[in-house]
């Protein structure tokens, strides 16, 4: 894995690693993090460390140390040299910046743009003029002229001429290895044998197979993903929405559910399964199953199956997961927390099957803990007119001698008072969720009164009356 310039651990890498560690684990073998980190303008520890913490919270745990790609450059170099011994490979004095302009010329005026292998053909005087001159060098790989194909698991044969690949750089003028010798060589080095990656390096590929055979090395099997697309159908960027996958974790998702969610970008267990464990996901995993078409990030699909997990968490669990963000929103402080355990663990049950994400409770259960939460403006003036307010009225001192205030006796108490009045329920009890709650919809009405506590009842109510006009003192 690359670190990225972002600093993200984006959801397209996330799927990557996933698919690697359930086809090791699947077959009983190794899954080993290496960190492409050669390219020192996008490589940080901050950057690095991204990678790791993403990858501990989704589970996907490495064997061994990590491999830094950057630590082994005397590797990348001994097979340079080899290269360049067999006139595979030569130097190139082309200077980066002069090439640029070259290629966006060409594109302006709408041409191909290749290399055109000048730095192959000089002669020796002028090799030897360039080398006096101290000039930057990068060394380039002769491409065959030959076709170049190889199987992709996925994809099945994919054939690239060799007249279509440019004499690619293998190592900068900096003595860093670029991405495509660094990965043939660690490949055979860590006896890598299947390549399993976005179908982005589908163009990669051709030009790390000649390199393979041109350093006598055994190919390794290839994999290339479908890509994640948007909604729109475009390249999943920012745009859609939050794509780093530490903002999905501080967003409230579970780690099982997310997981659950990109195994299924691209691939399919083979029947209508889709809630799926760990443990279900490794016994299944298949290349076979893999989908050659795009996926696309669907939100409300990722929300549904985050949802569906947190239904199955134990209410033990449930409590434990959710306190973090109850308390990164403010609504209760540590020492509350503690002090209110068993009101929590009541709220708690009641908000276990709404909460679609962990910091949903900000919104869908703010009201439990404070007095500014949202009120639902439509319900609000649908349930202020002037015949409700007269009916709530008129309820607020029956709620106000309701004892004990338990949920059971609110029920009956509220029940036995409309009847006396020839009330229906459904006049009064979506006002009183909407006054006391600000929604229409939410867990059972009496156990979420007994829960916010007569005298907050009392008061919001009280607060709607005296918006209105009509409370009790005028």
């Amino acid at each position: 894995m690359a670190p990225s310039p972002t600093g993200f651990f984006h959801v397209g890498s996330a799927r990557t690693a996933l698919y690697n560690w359930l086809f090791a684990r699947h077959n009983k073998g190794t899954f080993i993090l290496r960190v492409e980190d050669t390219d020192i303008d996008r490589s940080s520890e901050n950057m690095i460390q991204v990678i790791l913490d993403g990858l501990t919270w989704l589970g996907l745990n490495w064997d061994d140390e990590p491999l830094y790609q950057s630590t082994r450059l005397a590797l990348y170099k001994k097979y340079v040299d080899i290269l360049l011994e067999n006139n595979l490979a030569y130097f190139c004095y082309c200077q980066p910046e002069d090439l640029e302009k070259e290629k966006q010329k060409a594109y302006q005026e709408k041409k191909d743009w290749q290399y055109d292998r000048r730095c192959l053909h000089l002669s020796s005087q002028e090799k030897e003029e360039k080398e006096k001159t101290g000039i930057p060098k990068a060394i380039r790989f002769s491409v065959p002229d030959s076709a170049v194909s190889y199987q992709d698991l996925v994809y099945g044969d994919i054939t690239r001429e060799g007249h279509d690949i440019e004499d690619f750089v293998i190592m900068r003028a900096n003595g860093m290895p670029t991405y495509n010798l660094a990965c043939v060589v660690d490949d055979h080095d860590m006896k890598i044998t299947h390549v399993i990656r976005g179908a982005d390096h589908i163009t990669n590929t051709p030009k790390q197979v000649l390199l393979y055979k041109a350093l006598e090395f055994e190919l390794p099997e290839f994999a290339h993903l479908p890509l994640i697309l948007g909604a729109d159908k475009s390249k999943l960027s920012k745009r859609h929405g939050a794509i780093s996958v530490m903002e999905y974790r501080s967003m409230g998702y579970l780690p099982e559910a997310f997981v659950n969610y990109l195994a299924l970008l691209g691939w399919s267990p083979g029947d209508d399964t889709e809630i799926m464990t760990m443990k279900d996901m490794v016994v299944r995993f298949d290349l076979e199953r893999i989908n050659t078409s795009n996926a696309v990030f669907d939100p409300r699909k990722c929300e549904w199956i985050n949802q569906q997990h947190i239904m199955k968490l134990s209410p033990q669990t449930y409590k434990q997961t959710l306190e973090p963000f109850v308390l990164s929103a403010g609504l209760l402080g540590k020492q509350e927390l503690m002090e209110k355990d068993l009101w929590f663990s009541r709220v708690c049950s009641l908000l276990h099957p709404r909460l679609k994400v962990l910091n949903d409770v900000d919104t869908a259960g703010r009201f439990f803990f404070k007095e500014n939460f949202a009120y639902d403006r439509k319900a609000l003036q649908k349930f202020t007119s002037e015949e409700t307010i007269t009916l709530i009225r008129a309820m607020l001192p029956v709620i106000g001698d309701t004892n004990p205030f338990k949920a059971e006796n609110i029920e009956t108490t509220l029940r036995a008072f409309s009847d006396t009045k020839g009330w229906k329920v459904k006049q009064w009890i979506h006002p009183l969720r909407v006054f006391t709650t600000g929604s229409v919809a939410g867990p059972p009405l009496f156990d979420v009164l007994e829960l916010i506590g007569k005298e907050r009842v009392v008061q919001r109510i009280q607060k709607i009356l005296n918006r209105n006009g009509k409370s009790n003192d005028g």
